[in-house]
């Protein structure tokens, strides 16, 4: 596999990553750097750890998580996206959505992994070689952390400059992420 399709593939699987950390950085508020390095190495642990966990899956487990696996990443994606779309809205006082809680980082970092999963398991159907797939997945995740990083700081600037709008905005993006899981 070359160089430049590993990174072809890798900034594909950031994209997911990138609008989850764009949603996450603007509902969350100020996210401090070192809240943002948590999110963003989560997100790449994970499309790294999927990526390569796929490859060892291979073929026969392909099948049957391929049937449900868009719909797992539909229904965590969606709820989310619902629930700060939401409190977005909502009167009370508002608690902020909580990237760093563990049960919504892991949520979030495995529900925009599941095409990593794919991915992995389609290197092992080519019969990739271990060294190749252990580069890839360490790419992947390597530019899956800067995506990540660069979503987060997008969005403390677009957040600053739009308020509550761009907090829909983000929920709406990751129902549409869950939608695009589910139709494609």
């Amino acid at each position: 596999m070359e160089f430049i399709t590993i990174i072809l593939i890798a900034l594909s699987l950031s994209v997911d990553s990138f609008a989850v950390t764009v949603s996450t950085g603007i509902s969350g508020g100020k996210v401090a750097t070192i809240n943002a390095l948590k999110i963003a190495f989560s997100l790449a642990f994970f499309q790294s750890l999927l990526t390569f966990l796929g490859w060892i899956a291979g073929y026969e487990v392909l099948e049957l998580v391929k049937s449900i696996g868009h719909w797992i990443a539909f229904v965590l994606l969606s709820f989310i996206g619902a629930k700060m779309i939401y409190e977005s809205f909502s009167k009370k006082k508002k608690k902020s959505f909580a990237p760093l809680d563990i049960r919504i980082l892991l949520t979030i970092s495995f529900a925009t992994s599941i095409d990593a999963l794919f991915t992995g398991m389609s290197f092992g159907l080519i019969n990739t070689a271990f060294p190749t797939v252990l580069f890839a997945s360490c790419i992947i995740g390597i530019i899956t952390f800067i995506v990540a990083i660069s979503g987060i700081f997008f969005a403390k600037i677009a957040g600053t400059l739009l308020g509550k709008k761009i907090e829909v905005f983000g929920g709406i993006v990751l129902i549409g992420i869950g939608l695009k899981i589910l139709l494609t």
